[in-house]
């Protein structure tokens, strides 16, 4: 007998469900464990993608900078130890014409150079001992592609936007290396063009009083000034400068707004007011005096001499804004047996020259700080790749669109013997020149745009100037720190700085280095700038202060002679210098 349809319609149904359970099943066991094979693999995947580090060998330190080969100076190599970043690439710097040598530097994108000069016997150091000729043309100009972007040393080497620097005089109060000083100059009423200067880190000279009878240390012929009138102090807590009424009678403004007690009458003092960069003092109603402060890194050495002065504006006879900064550092914060000595001239404001102030010393410490660097420097008595590189960082980690500077850094060091070497660096047409055993040396390159050496580079960049032209965008500087805009506008704009060769300064040698800005050698030519110091030292011989003397004669004849741009001088004796145990210890 047949059996309904029914039964067979549901046994069907039966066996497929338990098919489709046994499929189920085993797809799902399968699937586990192609996932738990996937979990076992992936951390050998991710072994096998992450870099491997770049160690670097005994042989890459070891290995000279040039090969042995001495004749093949074009495969000269500068390494830079630490990790590898992305792929190596490679930079050609061809030499000036002039220039005997070329080199090819590897940038390998480590962290700094570890190999930065020649090996002994290939140093480009000038001993002049025995030279019969004037003067010395020293260094080469470098052409060369767009560094990579290299990483800074630290986070505070970050890019700093215009106006972010200090513009009060104040020290930083993560920087107690900085001491201030202060210059004060009566620009108005009856005692006009008198002067006084005092510097934080020495106490014993302050507090500065302003007053109509002495021990005052600014005596006014000013009969609307009390006889102590103010007082200023400098804030060892708030590292700032600060101006207080005295209980005078006819009242102390600063900027137009009165600083006094509200009751005049009462000749009870008033609150302190925090002095600034520029601000202007007015004693009474005549009376006006002008507040210069800057900064200075650390003491300043013997043998070391500074000096400044915004000068005068011919056609108005007011001050200049002051956009020269000035720097020494002796010895290199954190690295023994060097020192530093810049010059930093702004155009369009300050803020670019302190932000390079700050920096490149801060870049050329770090670099140096490494001891393989510093004793390749030492034993190779050549520091010109740190300096490159100090200025290339320096370059990357400022942010000023529209406000730029020169910069010329004077590096000296002691090598074991006690023997002082001295190189420089520069961009722009603040100037170094040395004297050694009466030979005259050039330590730095006039990159204005009418000199004959920076017109014939910008030939070479196949955008040549016309004859005449004197200014690219309206800067009569064609290389510097800053001005990004306009780096970014025309490609004849460079930052690449030119670098001297060393100069040996035994112990038998007599030599000084002059370092100023532009408002010097408008007026003075480096044989006169040497004169003077030779002069200014016989008249000084044996006095303590000698230094700052010679500094002060050097920016008195410019000022004698009516320059008409700031002006900053520093005065290096290192006949004195190498005495100071601070620095060659």
């Amino acid at each position: 007998m047949a059996a309904p349809p029914l039964v067979f319609v549901a046994a069907a149904a039966i066996a497929a469900l338990a098919i489709l359970v046994l499929v189920v099943f085993a797809f799902r066991r399968w699937w586990r464990r192609r996932g738990q094979r996937q979990r076992q693999r992936r951390p050998l995947q991710t072994a096998a993608a992450a870099p491997t580090p770049v160690a670097v060998q005994d042989e890459d330190i070891d290995r000279p900078l040039l090969s042995e080969n001495r004749g093949d100076h074009s495969r000269q190599s500068n390494s830079f130890l630490g990790s590898s970043v992305g792929e190596p690439s490679k930079i050609q710097t061809n030499r000036s014409n002039t220039s005997p040598r070329s080199h090819a530097i590897t940038d390998t994108g480590r962290i700094y150079p570890a190999e930065c000069c020649a090996t002994q016997g290939e140093t480009h150091v000038i001993n002049v001992e025995n030279d019969t000729s004037e003067e010395f043309q020293l260094g080469s100009t470098l052409k060369r592609t767009p560094p990579p972007k290299w990483p800074t040393p630290d986070q505070k080497h970050r890019r700093r936007v215009s106006g972010e620097d200090n513009h009060n005089g104040s020290v930083s109060l993560k920087d107690n290396t900085y001491h201030s000083i202060l210059n004060l100059e009566v620009i108005a009423g009856p005692s006009h063009g008198i002067s006084c200067s005092r510097q934080s880190s020495r106490p014993s000279m302050l507090p500065i009083t302003l007053g109509r009878v002495p021990p005052s240390d600014l005596v006014f012929k000013d009969s609307e000034v009390s006889g102590k009138h103010a007082q200023i102090n400098w804030n060892a807590k708030t590292l700032k400068w600060e101006l207080v009424d005295m209980g005078s009678l006819n009242g102390t403004f600063l900027n137009s707004q009165s600083v006094h007690h509200p009751d005049a009458q009462s000749r009870r003092w008033g609150e302190p007011a925090e002095l600034a960069h520029g601000d202007i003092i007015t004693l009474g109603t005549s009376s006006k005096l002008s507040v210069q402060i800057s900064l200075q890194n650390q003491r300043v050495p013997a043998g070391v001499g500074m000096a400044s002065d915004p000068m005068v504006a011919r056609r108005s006879g007011r001050k200049l804004p002051m956009e020269d900064i000035s720097f020494c550092q002796c010895p290199l914060q954190g690295v023994e047996h060097f020192g530093l000595f810049g010059i930093f001239d702004g155009h369009g404001g300050d803020g670019a020259a302190k932000a390079v102030s700050k920096i490149l010393p801060e870049n050329l410490g770090y670099i140096l700080s490494h001891p393989e660097t510093k004793e390749r420097v030492q034993s190779c008595s050549d520091a010109s790749d740190v300096l490159r590189y100090a200025f290339t960082l320096t370059e990357d980690a400022i942010d000023h669109q529209y406000e730029g500077c020169t910069g010329t850094a004077l590096l000296i060091w002691f090598d074991q013997n006690k023997d002082c070497f001295a190189q420089c660096a520069n961009l722009g047409d603040s100037a170094c020149v040395m004297s050694v055993n009466g030979k005259t040396i050039d330590m730095t390159e006039d990159h204005r745009v009418a000199s004959a050496t920076e017109r014939a580079r910008i030939a070479r960049t196949g955008q040549p100037l016309k004859d005449g032209e004197v200014r690219l965008n309206g800067l009569n500087l064609a290389r510097m720190f800053g001005d990004k805009f306009l780096k970014e506008q025309d490609s004849r704009f460079s930052s690449e700085p030119y670098v001297s060769q060393a100069v040996r300064i035994t112990k038998a040698c007599t030599a000084f280095a002059i370092i100023a800005s532009d408002g010097l050698w408008d007026v003075i030519s480096t044989k006169k700038a040497v004169q003077l110091v030779v002069e200014g030292k016989e008249r000084n011989s044996g006095d303590s202060t000698s230094a700052a003397k010679v500094a002060n004669r050097v920016l008195n004849e410019a000022r004698n002679l009516r320059t008409k741009d700031n002006t900053s001088v520093i005065f290096v004796d290192f006949d004195i210098l190498r005495t100071d145990l601070c620095i060659a210890k």
